[in-house]
C-alpha cells in the first residue's frame, strides 16, 4: 500500500510556505526600520548637547550626564570638625560615605539653606573622589545646542569652569567641569 498526500495536504502546503516566506519579508522589514530608527537616534543624541542642569546660590550650572553619579536629597550630614566651612560634611549613601561640598559657599556666596528642593548632586564614581555638591535645586536636563554661547568674564575662576551659555530665557548658564574640579588644589583641600 502506498501513501498519497490528498489533494487538501498539497494544496495547504504551498499556502504554508507562502505564509513563512511572507512573515519572514515582514520580519526583514522591521529589522530593517529598526536598525534605521536607531541610527536616527544615535545622530540625534550626537547633535544634542544634554547636561543635567542645577543652580547653586546666585548661579545656574549645567554638568556633563558622564560625570554625574546619582542625585539625592539633602538629608542628614554628619558634621566634620577643623575643615573649610563648604565643606559641610559626610553623608551615608546605601553604605558608601560621601563628603558634601556646598557648592554656592565654595563659590563665595552665602551658605545653601537645605529645603525640599535641595540636592545632592554625586561625583561619578569614574573621577575617584566620593564627593557631592549641595545645590539649591535641580533644574532638569538642559540642552546646550539650544543656547547662545557667551564669552564675556565671569567673576568665577578656576579651569573646571567652561563655556558659558544664554537660554531663550537669557538665564546664563556655565558648563561645570567636574573632572577637573576634583584637580583643584582648594577644592580638594577641607582642612583649616
Amino acid at each position: 500500500m502506498t501513501l498519497t498526500p490528498s489533494d487538501d495536504s498539497t494544496a495547504a502546503q504551498p499556502e504554508i510556505t507562502s505564509q513563512r516566506i511572507e512573515r519572514r519579508k515582514r520580519l526583514r522589514q522591521f529589522q530593517t526600520d529598526l536598525a534605521d530608527r536607531m541610527q536616527q537616534v544615535r545622530e540625534q543624541a550626537g547633535a544634542l548637547e544634554n547636561r543635567l542642569g542645577f543652580v547653586a546660590g546666585q548661579t545656574r550650572w549645567l554638568l556633563d550626564l558622564m560625570e554625574v553619579g546619582e542625585i539625592v536629597p539633602a538629608t542628614t550630614i554628619t558634621e566634620v570638625p577643623m575643615t573649610k566651612d563648604w565643606f559641610l560634611g559626610l553623608l551615608n549613601i546605601r553604605g558608601n560615605l560621601v563628603g558634601v561640598v556646598d557648592f554656592a559657599r565654595f563659590l563665595g556666596q552665602a551658605p545653601t539653606p537645605i529645603e525640599n528642593v535641595s540636592r545632592i548632586v554625586t561625583l561619578s564614581p569614574s573621577l575617584g573622589v566620593n564627593c557631592g555638591l549641595l545645590v539649591t535645586q535641580i533644574t532638569g536636563f538642559r540642552d546646550a545646542a539650544h543656547m547662545a554661547p557667551i564669552s564675556d568674564e565671569t567673576d568665577i575662576t578656576g579651569n573646571w569652569v567652561g563655556q558659558r551659555y544664554r537660554d531663550n530665557e537669557s538665564q546664563e548658564w556655565s558648563s561645570l567641569r567636574l573632572s577637573s574640579l576634583t584637580q583643584d588644589p582648594r577644592f580638594l583641600h577641607i582642612g583649616l
